[in-house]
């Protein structure tokens, strides 16, 4: 696992106030939104925000190469690697 989705994982945890799990227990692999951690639209809006805030990386429309990028931790780091390029 990389740094990178270590620390992803810590902003999900601390940018959507989750209480019932921790950075460590969220598999990189895992689906983000739906039957995985189940994140919803109001939980991306707030993590697109977090995102923006800490790697300066503005996503501007949701679309499906955006919901692919966000589908998991990995591809979510993979992204934000690409952007700061």
């Amino acid at each position: 696992m990389s740094d990178l989705e270590q620390e992803l994982k810590h902003l999900i945890v601390e940018a959507l106030k989750l209480e019932d799990i921790t950075a460590d227990e969220i598999d990189s692999e895992e689906a983000l939104f739906g039957t995985g951690l189940g994140l919803d639209s109001i939980d991306a809006l707030e993590l697109g925000v977090a995102i923006r805030q800490r790697y300066g990386i503005r996503i501007e429309a949701v679309n499906a190469d955006v919901k692919a990028h966000f589908a998991s931790v990995r591809r979510l780091a993979a992204f934000i690697t690409a952007q700061r390029g």
